[in-house]
């Protein structure tokens, strides 16, 4: 199949997207260390911006087949590295239960020194589906949290649904790996 005709500007699109979204990070820290206990509409933008932005330079990548390398790696360290810190700040703000905090983080952890283990021997980590809804439900959930008040517990809901299935992902990832490598 031959690649889609996308002006050469256009093609960079993708990640430039990604850069954006990893020069947010430093901005979205800043909003949430001035926050009133984790509570912040502007941080809860810059964190949405940053959803949002996941999803279109995903889509764009392989709706316009460029998909790179530095793609490949960023975009998800990206997303780890916005949620990882939203997490870890909402923690210290009082916003987000320690088994929130130990399972994202320790998820990340794993899925990074295990595709780190495994990418020698060949393997090639394909993102499945329930990884991609596992990251918008997380953005969204943790997202409702950094707007509301530590009073408010639906989002929780939202979180806690999301963290199931990122665990459920990295379970299935750690799966395809140990049966890519046996062979």
């Amino acid at each position: 199949m031959s690649a889609r005709a996308v002006p050469l500007p256009l093609q960079q699109l993708p990640n430039a997207l990604t850069i954006g979204r990893l020069a947010l990070i430093p901005v979205f820290v800043g909003l949430m260390l001035s926050a009133d206990g984790g509570h912040s509409w502007p941080a809860g933008i810059v964190f949405g911006v940053a959803g949002v932005t996941d999803q279109i330079d995903g889509f764009l990548a392989r709706r316009w087949r460029v998909e790179s390398d530095f793609g490949r790696v960023a975009d998800p360290l990206a997303d780890r590295l916005m949620i990882d810190g939203a997490v870890i700040l909402l923690f210290v703000a009082d916003h987000m239960p320690w088994a929130g905090l130990v399972l994202v983080v320790g998820r990340d952890l794993a899925l990074m020194l295990g595709y780190k283990a495994v990418a020698p021997q060949g393997y090639d980590l394909q993102v499945n589906l329930i990884g991609k809804a596992a990251t918008w439900i997380l953005y969204a959930g943790i997202g409702c949290l950094i707007v509301t008040h530590r009073s408010t517990h639906w989002p929780y809901w939202i979180f806690w649904a999301g963290l199931v299935l990122a665990v459920v992902a990295g379970l299935a990832y750690a799966a395809a790996a140990w049966r890519a490598v046996r062979r």
